[in-house]
């Protein structure tokens, strides 16, 4: 089991920058592929990016592509989203997420565990 834990949101000017972090329990960390969703108000849950278990492999969605970036720590072991050139469409309670397969995907109902989420804010 995993249990994940994010932090570092916050409220920012659009043309920022924050990074958001994501803490993992559980000895099998470095076996999932990790995910990062968000859920602005009124909204579908979507796919924000992924890294493979060795982080070797990422994927991001069209939307921030170029802009954010994912990296993991596995010794640590902990998860990380960058995010530049923030926009005030990029507003959402961010998620991090653990999934079994080795391939980073996108949908959100094929992760197996979610933490809490953060919320970041970026004003106009």
């Amino acid at each position: 089991q995993v249990q994940l834990v994010e932090s570092g949101g916050g409220l920012v000017q659009a043309g920022g920058s924050l990074r958001l972090s994501c803490t993992a329990s559980g000895r099998t960390f470095s076996f999932y592929t990790m995910g990062w969703f968000r859920q602005a108000p009124g909204k579908e849950r979507e796919f924000v990016g992924a890294i493979t278990p060795i982080g070797d492999i990422t994927r991001y969605a069209d939307s921030v592509k170029g802009r954010f970036t994912i990296s993991r720590d596995n010794a640590k072991p902990m998860v990380y989203l960058q995010m530049n050139s923030l926009k005030p469409e990029d507003t959402a309670v961010y998620y991090c997420a653990a999934d079994r397969s080795a391939t980073p995907r996108i949908q959100s109902q094929l992760y197996d565990y979610w933490g809490r989420g953060t919320q970041v804010t970026v004003s106009s």
